[in-house]
């Protein structure tokens, strides 16, 4: 038998039907429409008010449904963290109709010939920003432009405390801007500084504190590549965890924030009652009880394979504070029981995923509800896409 994956069309039809939410094969990914629409005009409302460009990270929701939806509340294009994530993305934009040629930046750097070669192929379809931190690198991506008609912009991509990628200091900075500037089919964009390590640091003080020290080190890099006649005007970075404060500091000039659309239960605990705290879960994993056999706690149809277990456990929405969630194997959940509410047999549960980037990764389609009726289901467009 042939392995099919789940589509859109493939899924039970009970899209505007009264209470069509009971309808949906657990587990599944749901999104609360009220709540993903508010998160965007929140975020859109923020950075607009500071005179600052938002282009959020699809890494997040690899869906083209919500990076219109993003696109079409102002920001001014979208990031991806690989180039398989913005070829689909892109692409299915394209079918879509939307109007417009999309501004996308990678934010991983490549680092081979056959790469490069795809990045120019994008390039005739979008307006596209790379992010480079070796030498070698500016070089690949030279060579297949000078075969192409199409665009190129590279961004330096700098090392703020990650330490995953980037440049570390001003002379290597240097070294991959000057290289940029040998080649007349590149155009040097500006600088990317992204601190992952921030996003979660618990007490707003304490992350003001590390995101000032790193930004510290993006400044060190701006001042120098401008002291040797390096236009810097494209500064981005920064996330749902920092957006507040990276406005405050005033460096960046564009954010790549990405969970803000969803948050997560490793964003809920890390950011509480901060500014960069007040958007809604509006994912939730939908999962039903499959056995209730014992009295302090129940069985659900969604374990390991249902979601990201690096950051933990997921909430169990609505029951926070009396019951608790357990990874008991790769299919099933435990659920502790409460003498508040015992969960029964059928009972249907939500869970606020640990960290929601990977767990959309983990689903081919995502439940848009809106009180309690399925609105649509929409495909996650770059579903396993990381080359």
């Amino acid at each position: 038998m042939s392995r099919r994956r789940a589509s859109a069309n493939q899924q039970p039809d009970v899209v505007g039907q009264v209470d069509s939410v009971r309808h949906i094969p657990t587990p599944a990914l749901l999104c609360d429409l009220d709540l993903l629409e508010g998160n965007i005009a929140r975020m859109a409302a923020l950075t607009t008010s500071a005179g600052i460009g938002l282009r959020p990270h699809a890494k997040s929701h690899k869906s083209a449904t919500i990076a219109r939806l993003q696109l079409d509340a102002g920001a001014v294009g979208m990031a991806c963290a690989k180039l398989s994530e913005a070829e689909a993305i892109v692409d299915q934009l394209r079918t879509d109709g939307y109007p417009r040629r999309v501004s996308t930046l990678l934010t991983s750097p490549l680092a081979s010939a056959d790469a490069a070669a795809r990045a120019l192929a994008l390039a005739a379809r979008c307006d596209l920003f790379v992010v480079v931190d070796h030498p070698d690198g500016v070089d690949e991506l030279a060579r297949a432009a000078s075969t192409s008609d199409a665009r190129l912009s590279l961004l330096c991509d700098v090392d703020v405390g990650l330490s995953r990628t980037g440049v570390v200091g001003p002379d290597a900075a240097l070294s991959v801007v000057d290289r940029i500037a040998e080649h007349s089919t590149l155009t040097f964009a500006g600088v990317q500084g992204y601190g992952g390590h921030l996003q979660h640091i618990a007490g707003r003080e304490q992350r003001r504190a590390a995101t000032a020290a790193s930004t510290r080190q993006l400044e060190t890099v701006i001042d120098a590549l401008e002291s040797h006649g390096h236009a810097v005007s494209m500064r981005t970075g920064g996330g749902t965890g920092t957006a507040n404060i990276d406005i405050d500091l005033g460096v960046l000039n564009e954010l790549q924030t990405g969970s803000y659309v969803f948050m997560d239960r490793e964003y809920r605990d890390a950011l509480g009652d901060d500014p960069e705290g007040q958007y809604r879960h509006s994912l939730t994993i939908a999962t039903t009880v499959i056995s209730a056999n014992h009295e302090d706690f129940v069985t659900v149809d969604a374990g390991l394979k249902a979601m990201a277990t690096d950051a933990g456990a997921p909430l169990v929405v609505g029951h926070e504070a009396t019951s608790t969630y357990h990874f008991f194997g790769d299919e099933q959940g435990m659920i502790t029981n409460s003498e508040a509410h015992p969960f029964r047999r059928g009972d249907r549960v939500a869970l606020i995923p640990p960290h929601c980037d990977p767990t959309v990764d983990r689903y081919d389609v995502l439940w848009f509800v809106r009180h309690d009726v399925v609105e649509q289901v929409v495909q996650i467009t770059a579903r396993g896409c990381s080359q």
